[in-house]
């Protein structure tokens, strides 16, 4: 069999107030061109399918489309519910679907698998995982085992009681893969894939990612996914897969932050043996705009045919003038005119906390004080006209205190 696996679509973000719709539909484009010509037998999406629990209707109407078009290929749809997405928005219209096409968000669910044939081949069950809270799953997986990692007493209680046992998304990923693969031991012979939204340990993170909770009791460890043939995870937006490619996240198919600048974005093709053996092939899509942070001197910036290759992506600017520019992001946007972030860091830059601290005993004038904040913020002290600026300016407050 084989599968298309792509995650965390986020359709409808904004990338610093600028829409992505137009770029995500290009997206959905060369999806559907790929799921065509690599005879895919099953898409998954493997949550994130929006950027918000409410999405604007216009990201729906493309999700809809994306759908359509994809089950339009001959292959069968799969998409979760991540934790940007309502669960419940995203699962009210499953049972209704038409045949092909299963979008999840109900988690007691997850050992009812879509039961696939392929074009060619014996049927694979795919199983749906979407995100599980780990207060709400803990619910659900209440009588089941591994127990709840119980949770440290309070600092200070005074009454000593222990607060109820924490459940963490380990253990609710446990608890649900166990059902999993009880589900499969009464399928002899099946091969099995499981779709899931979760942070696996070791993996690499950006900026973008909606952390999950707090600390490191977010990570699920890879051994939690034993005994299922291929693991088509959504959350994390780098591609990287583990355990010799058996779990694997494809990543997103745009950058969302600057974090992912050097990403490729790319989706997974994946073949999965008669006996349950994945290979996969990382393709590039190659669509949407690419990133750039660029640092240096406005001038040097403007003028150096070193950064001719930012000219058409979407650019973070760090100036490192001793003094911020006059109309900076203007004179930028001449050259490169999707720059959507200016950063001025002078050199030696601001103190930690731009403050001046006198050392014990030292008697400072007010005018020295005012003129080491003005060296601490700028990163050198002011030249002549600069100090006669800050004496009058000095005067003046003292004038107006007094």
């Amino acid at each position: 069999m084989r599968i298309l696996h792509t995650s965390d679509w986020h359709l409808g973000r904004v990338f610093h107030r600028e829409p992505l719709l137009s770029e995500q539909a290009l997206m959905v484009d060369r999806l559907v061109e790929l799921a065509a010509d690599q005879t895919v037998d099953l898409v998954v999406v493997a949550g994130d399918l929006f950027d918000r629990s409410l999405p604007p209707a216009d990201a729906v109407e493309l999700f809809g489309q994306a759908v359509r078009r994809l089950r339009d290929t001959g292959a069968t749809v799969v998409a979760i519910a991540g934790n940007h997405d309502s669960h419940v928005r995203i699962g009210a219209y499953d049972p209704v679907l038409a045949e092909g096409i299963s979008l999840r968000g109900d988690i007691t669910r997850a050992a009812t698998p879509v039961l696939v044939t392929p074009r060619t081949g014996e049927p694979v069950a795919v199983y749906l995982l979407p995100y599980l809270d780990p207060l709400l799953a803990g619910r659900v997986f209440a009588d089941d085992e591994p127990a709840p990692d119980p949770a440290p007493e309070p600092d200070g209680d005074p009454d000593g009681d222990a607060r109820a046992p924490r459940i963490t998304h380990d253990a609710v990923t446990r608890r649900a893969v166990a059902r999993i693969r009880s589900d499969r031991a009464n399928r002899p012979g099946v091969r099995a894939v499981l779709v899931a939204h979760t942070f696996a340990a070791g993996g690499s993170t950006s900026e973008s990612e909606r952390s999950l909770s707090v600390g490191n009791i977010e990570q699920v460890a890879l051994e939690a996914f034993a005994g299922l043939d291929y693991v088509a995870l959504g959350h994390l937006h780098g591609a990287q897969a583990f355990a010799d490619g058996r779990i694997a996240y494809s990543g997103t198919p745009l950058p969302y932050s600057f974090s992912e600048q050097d990403h490729t974005k790319s989706v997974r093709i994946v073949e999965l043996a008669a006996d349950g053996t994945p290979t996969a092939e990382v393709i590039e899509l190659g669509v949407g705009r690419t990133l750039a942070t660029l640092t240096g001197e406005i001038d040097v910036l403007l003028t150096d045919p070193a950064h001719a290759h930012a000219e058409g992506k979407r650019v973070r600017v760090i100036l490192t003038d001793r003094d911020l520019p006059l109309q900076a992001m203007d004179r930028l946007r001449d050259r490169f005119p999707f720059t959507v972030e200016l950063t001025h860091t002078p050199p030696g830059g601001p103190t930690a906390d731009g403050s001046f601290v006198p050392r014990a005993g030292q008697v400072v004038s007010p005018l020295e004080l005012l003129g080491a904040y003005w060296s601490a913020q700028t990163g050198g002290a002011p030249d002549a006209d600069q100090h006669e600026l800050l004496e009058s300016a000095l005067a003046a407050a003292m004038r107006s205190e007094s």
